[in-house]
């Protein structure tokens, strides 16, 4: 079946556009949906543009776009084409002005400032580079939390996404034959967790690894004797820290991220 196009259009980088698609767009198992995204848009002639597209592939228009001018006319050429064009911001916006009787700036992008918040992601996300997969133990004694675990528990992407939440996130992998760093015992054990799994979903996941790498799925990495004894041993030094454990075999990073914000209720440390 042909893909069915979706514009997304913004006077700032349209994230907030495109994430509505995608939540839109998977309540109907994705739909075949391809999403093109304009951003910027700054003159008339840029939703020109977008009108000419859309009109000739019969597509959607979604658009957050808070300058008046712009929005009037995306409106007014998207109607003289019959094209649908659907504003994601301005129904929310109005319940805004009409209950809180403040009017909004009507600026794009103040989503994006660089405020503190901002540069506390960046370096969160520098430091979940730096010292993640045991690079440099050091960063252990640093973070505001450090994930163990096997591997493929989701460490990685676990902590990049905390990163994303202005967490500074180091991992470890528990190895048996690896010491892990003494400064894993150094720190308060309320700033670990461990991530764990059961074997056959971490036996699935490895040989999927393998086959992506063009490895043998029979490697010793894959075999589930190997991966009971690395799950005993982890399990061995979760219990040494006295760490929180999540068991990550059917959670999505999300959820598991999540877990860890509102009921470990881990905290940043102090700039």
């Amino acid at each position: 079946m042909e893909n069915k196009l979706v514009y997304v259009v913004s006077d700032s980088i349209g994230e907030t556009a495109e994430l509505v698609v995608k939540a839109v767009a998977s309540q109907f198992n994705g739909g075949g949906i391809e999403i093109r995204r304009t951003p910027y848009v700054e003159t008339v002639e840029d939703i020109e543009d977008v009108i000419f597209q859309a009109k000739n592939n019969h597509s959607i228009i979604a658009y957050t776009i808070v300058i008046d001018k712009l929005k009037d006319y995306m409106d007014q050429r998207a109607a003289d084409e019959s094209i649908i064009a659907v504003d994601l911001l301005n129904p929310l916006m109005n319940a805004f002005i009409e209950t809180f009787k403040k009017p909004p700036s009507k600026q794009p992008g103040l989503i994006r400032k660089l405020d503190h918040d901002y540069f506390r992601k960046v370096e969160a996300i520098e430091f979940a580079v730096k010292y993640d997969d045991a690079r440099d133990p050091h960063g252990v004694l640093k973070a505001d939390l450090v994930l163990i675990g096997v591997s493929r528990t989701s460490k990685t992407p676990l902590s990049m996404y905390l990163a994303h939440k202005g967490y500074k996130v180091a991992n470890i992998p528990l190895v048996p034959e690896v010491t892990p760093p003494e400064e894993l015992f150094k720190i308060p054990r309320f700033r670990c967790v461990g991530l764990v799994i059961t074997p056959e979903k971490l036996n699935e996941i490895r040989k999927e690894r393998l086959k992506s790498l063009g490895l043998m799925a029979q490697t010793n990495y894959a075999r589930l004797e190997r991966i009971l004894e690395e799950l005993d041993y982890a399990n061995k030094m979760m219990k040494q820290i006295g760490c929180p454990i999540i068991n990550v075999s059917n959670k999505a990073i999300e959820e598991s991220a999540n877990y860890i914000i509102e009921d470990l209720k881990i905290e940043r440390r102090a700039d």
